[in-house]
């Protein structure tokens, strides 16, 4: 990393940055190692830079923060099957006990998971447009620039993002209808029903499983239902009942040793799952507090 001398007063400047740049490369890219990489080379740049020709310094510095993070993103989708560093977000796992009301409202009120793994199912350029606009308040003017695309196109991008985001919050849709769609996907996977998960599965669907070696994310839905078919459907697992994860509709299943095997969690739009999380690394699953097995 590059010394930032205290006297320096663009070092200065960049440092009264640091800390939201930081906060949009993690929300825009879900790893704070990649964050701190994107961060170190917006200071990269703005050293090369002539500092006297940038009239909004925070502005300049978004602008690129976000235009790197753009990159990533972009990136990943070439390799979607990479592992990365970071860990998921601690999970919470509860009883799942059948279509209360009281259990539309727990998973309408829950945001953390749902908005972290609908934000990784969105597409880079409107993953970009919704972080940028709704949590940081960057004009759609500045946006489009970053995208290469009018700020009536960036606006779309946001809008189209934002739907996404808010159907994970109905109530009406957050139990019943997901629980329903969570089913018909493992019945599928149970029985090798390619047909049927391809059904239920959005066709940019995102899969992100913690494993002891890292994450690691596979995208789209053939991809997906194959290792659904391949997981699920082996028998490895002698018993399984349904949970909440963060208030969102899950699976937890077990050996017949009793260890757990897998913990799932799954973002349902509009009876569509447009994402998975599944945490398979027995030392994670160790120290999680799970329900007993039915």
């Amino acid at each position: 990393m590059s010394d930032i001398s205290p006297a320096d007063p663009v070092g200065e400047a960049f440092e009264a940055q640091r800390d939201r740049l930081r906060a949009v490369a993690h929300r825009m890219l879900g790893s704070h190692a990649d964050a701190e990489d994107v961060v170190q080379e917006a200071w990269l740049r703005l050293s090369r830079h002539d500092a006297a020709t940038i009239h909004n310094l925070a502005g300049w510095l978004t602008t690129v923060v976000g235009r790197i993070s753009l990159d990533v993103l972009r990136s990943r989708q070439t390799r979607p099957e990479a592992s990365y560093d970071d860990r998921m977000t601690e999970l919470v796992v509860t009883a799942d006990d059948g279509p209360a009301p009281e259990d539309d409202v727990a998973l309408a009120d829950s945001v953390g998971l749902a908005l972290l793994v609908v934000l990784e199912s969105l597409r880079p350029s409107e993953r970009l447009a919704f972080v940028l606009h709704d949590l940081f308040a960057v004009p759609f003017e500045e946006i489009g620039q970053i995208l290469g695309r009018s700020a009536d196109a960036a606006k779309m991008l946001a809008s189209r993002a934002r739907r996404k985001v808010r159907a994970t919050g109905r109530p009406a849709a957050a139990g019943r209808g997901r629980r329903e769609v969570v089913q018909a996907f493992l019945a599928a996977a149970r029985h090798g029903d390619f047909e049927g998960l391809l059904r239920v599965l959005d066709p940019e669907v995102r899969l992100s499983v913690d494993t002891p070696g890292g994450v690691v994310v596979v995208l789209g839905a053939t991809k997906v239902a194959a290792g659904a078919i391949g997981r699920v459907g082996a028998g490895a697992a002698a018993r399984g009942r349904g949970v909440l994860v963060d208030g969102l509709p899950g699976f937890v299943s077990w050996r017949e040793d009793g260890t757990p095997l897998s913990v799932m969690a799954f973002t349902v739009v509009e009876d569509r799952i447009v994402a998975i999380a599944t945490v398979i690394d027995p030392a994670r699953l160790a120290s999680m507090d799970l329900p007993d097995p039915e």
